[in-house]
């Protein structure tokens, strides 16, 4: 989105600042439909 790194880093740290940010785990939505639709196998959803 941005081609200056600086800039993004600058942007995102202020967003951030204040912020409380979220560890989420585990598989999303979007990963358990597209198992569940067989577009991809279980071994590929593990390797990422």
């Amino acid at each position: 989105m941005f081609d200056d790194r600086v800039i993004a880093t600058a942007i995102l740290d202020r967003l951030l600042h204040h912020a409380v940010t979220l560890n989420i785990r585990g598989n999303s939505y979007r990963l358990k439909e597209k198992l569940k639709a067989g577009l991809i196998r279980a071994a590929e959803s593990t390797e990422s």
